[in-house]
């Protein structure tokens, strides 16, 4: 019975992972084909790589997008994280449940209404104010902020609620003031999920196409925007190329933050265990 279960186990495992990244991998194995047809292999070959790199259109889209999902990411990250912590730390206070309700907003929010109502703002803004000067990067990057300091509040409040408050209950017995113990004690701790945070903010800047569309101005066409236009007239290999280069830039991303967020870790341990040494 342990026997047929483990294989059931395992078969679910490979079904799982093989539903996930097959296409993934078909996608990078038809970057290199040398024949049009995005679908019969014809021959390895790097043209369509060389084709990628002369389209200006798609690499200023590209270009684009990077520029936009580290600043939404930055902005995000600055955003979401006082209010994980309020959300974690400050217990019941009047209008938690609507401050909560309004950070958890954009998570459940349509895209559509999103974009929709962000335009109409920027439009208002425009009139009465001369602020935001039409639409473009500014106006992409504060929408794509909105929705991605959301997540970013998410996975901060996660964190906080499941970490040990003891070591900061005894830097305040000590007379360490807030914010020294928030800079020196609770943000190295939170680390991981700061990168995580800013990770998956940078992911769903970079993805988006909804909203982008809604408050993108003349010049600040976005990568899926550019992508989702071109695959309108047939699926070209410039994108099998250009979605192979985006996998590569991101699992560099994703090893180099695991690599971070494990020193961190391991640093945090030692400290602690120095700290009980000394104690």
């Amino acid at each position: 019975m342990t026997g047929k279960r483990s294989t059931f186990l395992l078969s679910a495992l490979v079904f799982g992972f093989a539903f996930l990244y097959v296409p993934i991998l078909l996608v990078i194995i038809y970057s290199f084909n040398e024949g049009k047809l995005v679908t019969v292999w014809t021959g390895f070959s790097f043209k369509w790589y060389v084709s990628l790199f002369s389209n200006d259109g798609m690499i200023d889209a590209a270009w684009n997008s990077l520029r936009i999902g580290v600043m939404s990411a930055t902005l995000a990250l600055a955003v979401g994280t006082p209010a994980g912590l309020v959300m974690s730390r400050f217990g019941r206070f009047k209008g938690r449940t609507l401050f909560s309700g309004m950070v958890a907003a954009p998570l459940v929010m349509p895209e559509v209404i999103t974009g929709l109502s962000l335009l109409l703002l920027f439009v208002t803004l425009e009139q009465l104010i001369g602020w935001p000067a039409g639409r473009g990067v500014t106006t992409i990057v504060i929408a794509h902020t909105t929705f991605c300091a959301a997540y970013v509040a998410v996975v901060v409040q996660s964190r906080l609620a499941g970490m040990d408050t003891s070591v900061e209950e005894a830097a305040m017995d000590l007379g360490a003031k807030p914010a020294k113990i928030f800079f020196v004690i609770t943000l190295p701790m939170i680390l991981p999920a700061l990168l995580a945070g800013w990770l998956l903010s940078f992911t769903l800047s970079l993805d988006d196409l909804v909203i982008a569309s809604f408050v993108a101005g003349p010049g600040s066409t976005t990568l899926p925007m550019k992508v989702f236009s071109s695959v309108r007239l047939g699926v070209s290999p410039e994108i099998n190329a250009l979605a192979t280069l985006i996998i590569l830039a991101v699992s560099v991303m994703i090893v180099i933050s695991s690599l971070l967020i494990l020193r961190s870790e391991r640093a945090r341990t030692r400290s602690m265990n120095q700290s009980t040494i000394d104690n």
